[in-house]
């Protein structure tokens, strides 16, 4: 199966700790990037995130963000540590009596380390729940790059038949523009009345036809198409090997132009050209 580079996909996950939302989205990029936003409280579970991606993706820049919201009503009230409050105002006391000079507001005492207490969340189920939420939402995402890339697909097949098609036209006038350009020597020869043997006419005509014969490259399109459909059909990780037969049908497209001696065939030379370059838009985004 082929796969898009561009996609997306939003998954909410719901606890007795809040809510939490996870979104992943790509464009193309030449190798996997990763780029994740989350919470400090969770940047421990980065390590195993990019994990992941690395296992199931291979090319694209991938941006993941996760927005978190603690549930507020489980949530109980701060407490102080009464000990420890009563330990650093005795403390200022002695301070400000040895040296003379000196208060300390309540306010200080409570920002003293470790006098309010807040209840601690229990991260590892969390995390849990956190990762089991990541997993669907990554499924999600490779589900829509799968179809993303089924549709591109089908748009290259559509333009790898008309290849086909077009190569059909061009290989079917060769024996009548052969003709022609024989005819036409021979003609030349007759009004410039310059009279050649008939080995060295046919000397003339057959470097004349090495000159514009296109089944070489007409047979190199056929089989460009056929290695296409094949790394297509095998699916995976394809998106640089498409792109490299892509150079290999321009190659023989630009030299089928050079060699093109009327309009038919050039016109023909045109439709491939804008053919090639529409498939190489879309395998710009594959895998």
């Amino acid at each position: 199966m082929i796969h898009s580079m561009t996609a997306y996909a939003r998954r909410e996950v719901k606890g007795d700790w809040g809510s939490a939302v996870w979104e992943i989205r790509s464009v193309n990029q030449r190798y996997l990037e990763t780029y994740l936003r989350m919470p400090e409280q969770f940047r421990g579970l980065e390590p195993v995130l990019r994990e992941r991606f690395r296992k199931r993706l291979a090319r694209g820049k991938v941006e993941c963000n996760l927005r978190f919201e603690a549930n507020a009503s489980s949530n109980r009230e701060l407490s102080i540590n009464e000990d420890l409050a009563k330990q650093v105002i005795k403390a200022a006391q002695w301070v400000k009596e040895t040296s003379g000079e000196g208060n300390i507001g309540p306010f200080q005492v409570l920002n003293w380390p470790g006098v309010m207490e807040a209840p601690e969340q229990d991260l590892d189920a969390i995390n849990k729940d956190l990762l089991a939420g990541f997993e669907e939402a990554l499924t999600d995402f490779i589900a829509a790059r799968a179809s993303e890339g089924e549709n591109m697909k089908a748009l290259i097949v559509q333009r790898l038949d008309a290849i086909t098609v077009e190569a059909g036209k061009v290989r079917e006038q060769m024996p009548e523009v052969m003709a022609w350009q024989r005819e036409r020597l021979l003609s030349r020869f007759e009004e410039a009345k310059i009279e050649l043997d008939a080995s060295r006419v046919e000397q003339e005509l057959i470097l004349l036809a090495q000159k514009s014969d296109v089944a070489e490259e007409l047979d190199r399109l056929d089989s460009h198409v056929k290695e296409t459909q094949k790394i297509m059909k095998k699916g995976g990780a394809c998106g640089r090997r498409l792109d490299f037969m892509m150079q290999e049908f321009n190659r023989e497209s630009n030299t089928l132009a050079s060699k093109s001696i009327n309009t038919d065939i050039t016109a023909s030379a045109v439709e491939l050209k804008v053919l090639i370059e529409q498939m190489r838009e879309q395998i710009q985004n594959i895998e």
